[in-house]
């Protein structure tokens, strides 16, 4: 298990089962462990998720037009995890969700 600091402070935990349901559903983030994590810490954007979950969306692969998607919940100020990844080239299809958080440009 590892974890990654939300950007409201929250340690989110990416346990082995989370890891082993990421890296099998979606075979194609399987290489981005790290990225993922990273995205947590480090997004360009939060989105509002449903069931009090949220979306943090990394710009690391804008170039190549993907996107890492990663839902997350923080249960309280000292805990969450994380829900599931992906990668995406489909930026569009958040455009009607709410920012929750946005990197200062």
């Amino acid at each position: 298990m590892d974890l990654a600091i939300s950007v409201k402070g929250v340690p989110i935990r990416l346990t082995e089962e989370r890891w082993y349901h990421i890296s099998t559903g979606h075979p194609e983030i399987a290489d981005y462990y790290y990225d993922i994590l990273d995205t947590i810490e480090n997004p360009k954007i939060i989105y509002k998720g449903t069931n009090n979950g949220l979306i943090a969306v990394s710009s690391r692969f804008e170039s190549e037009n993907k996107f890492i998607v990663v839902i997350y919940k923080e249960i309280d100020d000292n805990d969450g995890f994380v829900i599931t990844a992906y990668l995406t080239s489909k930026f569009q299809k958040f455009n009607k969700m709410q920012i929750l958080w946005k990197q200062q440009d």
